[in-house]
């Protein structure tokens, strides 16, 4: 009988496998984005990572429908594609209830999105996206609040000011400019794509030449909206913002202000994420337009941006104390034990092997876990236990009726 051939342990390129600290890590992101945005009013939705391609096409970006997706056709012959982004979705939902629901509308979600590229820094072809999203408001207050919450989020995740910058500009004024141009709409989505990833083309120049016939000039006037923002936002305390006139963003259904938040350490000189107002995306529902904002931050920009700064958390393991066991026919009263900490708030784990006690002090260790609790038939009789602190070798005893409130003393 022929030997099976062994199957590969390693991940589908560009994807990630979350061991413990990993999801730890990627909880303590989510988590941090939940609080912040929920302080601000936003109540958050989901929807299925499935959805019609065809939500996608002439909606997005035609690189990322034809190049970047992960589309099929299921067994009823209808195409299907992994979400990309979150933005069509919620667009989507919201015009089905759209009679039901209250305006102006505050949403948010933190869904695993897909995209087909290249795997780098700052890119996989999937990741964790927080998505936050205003619907109803048609002043730029709206874009005032997005910013604003973009400024708290990263706050909440350590950083100051001077660590990062906003860049805001305005599609309309963009469109003025192409207008300029003559340019028609196949060309104008050609060179909005073309200044979009200006930073990575070397011959930049020259090719904004070719499609246009003479040099690509950009007015230094600020945006009368722009100025707007930049002033509100001033008197809330937000004063790293900068007009930037050559920002674009990729996606086609932006219809006005656009924003993103780039880090300034020279190690992770990029942008960390963005978003902007698209108030006609809803018509493509057969509604009428409804004034939207909203933006996306990624966990794993996010992720670089706090590891360049020292910012990650240390990982800290869901067990306070590992209970150790002399016999096995101490596992019972151990597990007792066990239950009356659990049921006033300590986290504790119980040994129900038969691994000698160094191994099992050595088990709790690697674990990360801080303190060991010893139970053998002595300590079982006294009703006086030890407790070890795994770190530094330092030993108390202590009575049962003291062992919580030891523990929870602790933090």
């Amino acid at each position: 009988m022929a030997t099976p051939e062994k199957l590969s342990t390693e991940s589908y390129k560009g994807v990630r496998d979350f061991y413990p600290e990993d999801q730890a890590l990627l909880s303590y992101l989510t988590a941090t984005m939940r609080d912040t945005v929920k302080r601000f009013g936003y109540a958050e939705y989901h929807a299925s990572v499935l959805e019609p391609a065809e939500l996608y096409r002439g909606k997005t970006s035609d690189e990322i429908v034809n190049e970047q997706t992960y589309t099929f056709t299921d067994r009823g012959g209808r195409e299907v594609t992994l979400r990309p982004e979150m933005t069509p979705t919620v667009a989507r939902m919201v015009a089905a209830k759209k009679r039901e629901l209250a305006f102006p509308l505050r949403w948010y979600s933190i869904p695993n999105v897909f995209r087909y590229e290249r795997p780098q820094r700052g890119r996989l072809r999937e990741h964790w996206q927080l998505n936050v999203d205003l619907f109803g408001v048609k002043e730029v207050h709206a874009e005032v609040e997005m910013m604003t919450v973009a400024s708290e989020l990263m706050r909440a995740f350590g950083a100051r000011e001077n660590d990062f910058v906003i860049r805001i500009n305005n599609r309309r004024a963009l469109n003025r400019l192409f207008g300029e141009y003559n340019l028609s709409p196949e060309d104008e989505k050609k060179l909005r794509r073309l200044i979009d990833q200006k930073d990575k083309i070397k011959d930049f120049d020259d090719k904004a030449r070719e499609l246009l016939g003479r040099p690509l000039v950009f007015s230094d006037e600020e945006d009368p909206e722009v100025s707007q923002i930049r002033q509100e936002l001033s008197a809330l305390g937000i004063d790293n913002t900068v007009f930037d006139p050559t920002l674009v963003r990729g996606f086609d259904y932006y219809t006005g202000i656009v924003f993103e938040v780039f880090d300034t350490d020279p190690q992770n000189n990029r942008s960390l994420f963005g978003g902007g107002r698209y108030d006609n995306l809803l018509e493509l529902f057969g509604h009428d337009s409804v004034p939207a904002v909203g933006f996306g931050m990624g966990d794993v920009t996010i992720r670089d941006f706090l590891e360049v700064r020292g910012l990650l958390p240390a990982y800290t393991p869901p067990a306070r104390v590992a209970i150790v066991t002399a016999a096995d026919s101490t596992i019972p009263y151990a597990l007792t034990l066990a239950k009356d900490l659990r049921s006033q708030g300590v986290a504790c784990t119980v040994n129900l092997s038969d691994k000698k006690l160094a191994d099992q002090l050595k088990n709790a260790g690697k674990q990360n876990i801080p303190y060991a609790l010893f139970v053998g038939d002595k300590e079982i009789a006294s009703g006086s236990f030890v407790v070890r602190d795994l770190a530094s070798g330092s030993e108390k005893e202590l009575s049962r009726e003291q062992l919580h409130s030891f523990f929870l003393n602790l933090g």
